[in-house]
């Protein structure tokens, strides 16, 4: 074995390939008590396109009064030009929650987009004051004007498999609430376990029910969370069913504002541990995610919760 790296054993079945949607600088970020410089944000991106990741949530362009974490967008955008010029490699897409926060997106030339949708009533009220439905109202002339300008329109949907308010979540309610964003002409699903509460058979369930319901799975992504420690698990069942975009946030950070219950993203060094071990193709260079999952840390001031960034930092 590699210093560094597993031995790859490939397994049968899996996909070639899968594409990482890194989330780290917004959806972990957006967790800090404290707010991080924006020259801080901007090199992070930097440092995680320089370790192979192709897609990387750069910010969220909601109001400033709820997220405060994220007030700079404006200020930070333009300090990515270099990753998102002609030809460039790297995609940055942008949570939008409302008309406004697209016209502030596309003042800044940002040509990936998502809308955050939810598939509980509950948490459609705690983190929009609006029913679902109202939600799906809200999004559809977003949506719309995106891909009028091209842009690319990603569609979250959280409390897929649980809700702190509600509890488990009907697969046919989650399917309902999904079919529904991408018939408003969302390009990608992706399916969050806001809670971490899903396991393997609920996760394959509920991608057999969206494919009969007719999205399919390479319009599908997966966005887990690793509160009872079943993340890799789930990621694993998904690949089972040929799910190629995996979501995960690099040194573990996030969870989210308006659910307590909600701990860390599955850490992107995890994914790509495992992933490599499977002989599953990523681009991406662990040893130098793990040092930006480092340098991170230390300028949060607390360590890194992945257990990979530990196990090989500890190792230097």
């Amino acid at each position: 074995m590699t210093e560094g790296l597993p031995m790859a054993v490939a397994s049968q079945g899996l996909p070639p390939r899968v594409r990482i949607h890194e989330v780290g600088a917004r959806d972990g970020l957006q967790n800090e008590k404290a707010v991080v410089p924006t020259e801080v944000k901007a090199e992070f991106i930097h440092r995680l396109a320089g370790a192979g990741l192709t897609t990387i949530e750069a910010t969220s362009f909601v109001h400033p009064k709820w997220v405060p974490q994220l007030a700079d967008a404006e200020q930070l955008f333009p300090m990515l030009d270099d990753l998102r010029g002609s030809g460039a490699p790297v995609a940055l897409p942008v949570l939008v929650p409302n008309a406004r926060g697209l016209d502030r997106a596309l003042a800044l030339g940002a040509r990936d987009i998502a809308v955050f949708a939810s598939a509980t009533e509950s948490f459609a009220k705690a983190n929009l004051n609006r029913t679902v439905d109202e939600s799906l109202a809200m999004f559809a002339p977003v949506v719309a004007r995106a891909r009028e300008d091209k842009m690319r329109v990603r569609g979250y949907l959280s409390m897929c498999f649980g809700d702190p308010w509600e509890g488990p979540v009907p697969v046919h309610q989650v399917v309902r609430v999904a079919k529904a964003l991408m018939d408003l002409g969302c390009d990608e699903l992706s399916l969050g376990d806001t809670i971490g509460v899903a396991t393997p058979g609920h996760v394959q369930t509920l991608l057999a029910e969206l494919n009969e319901e007719g999205v399919p799975t390479n319009a599908i992504g997966v966005h887990f969370h690793d509160t009872y420690g079943q993340a890799l698990a789930n990621t694993f069942a998904a690949l089972q069913h040929g799910v190629t975009t995996v979501d995960a946030s690099a040194g573990g950070l996030g969870g989210c504002p308006y659910a307590k219950s909600a701990t860390g993203n599955l850490a992107t060094e995890d994914l790509v541990w495992m992933l490599n071990g499977l002989g599953v193709e990523t681009g991406v260079d662990l040893g130098l995610l793990t040092a930006t999952s480092v340098w991170l840390a230390e300028r949060l001031g607390r360590p890194s919760p992945s257990r990979t960034v530990r196990a090989l930092s500890h190792k230097e």
